[in-house]
């Protein structure tokens, strides 16, 4: 489910204010591994 929230992020499509507090660290890594770690904020 990560996987799909950073793919939303990187689209443009979600925040990540949006993303469910359970799994924010998670997302926070995928978009840190696609070189976008700065979408985590």
């Amino acid at each position: 489910m990560a996987v799909v929230y950073a793919t939303l992020i990187v689209k443009g499509k979600k925040s990540f204010s949006e993303v469910p507090d359970r799994i924010k660290d998670q997302v926070k890594a995928v978009l840190a591994d696609l070189d976008c770690p700065e979408l985590a904020e």
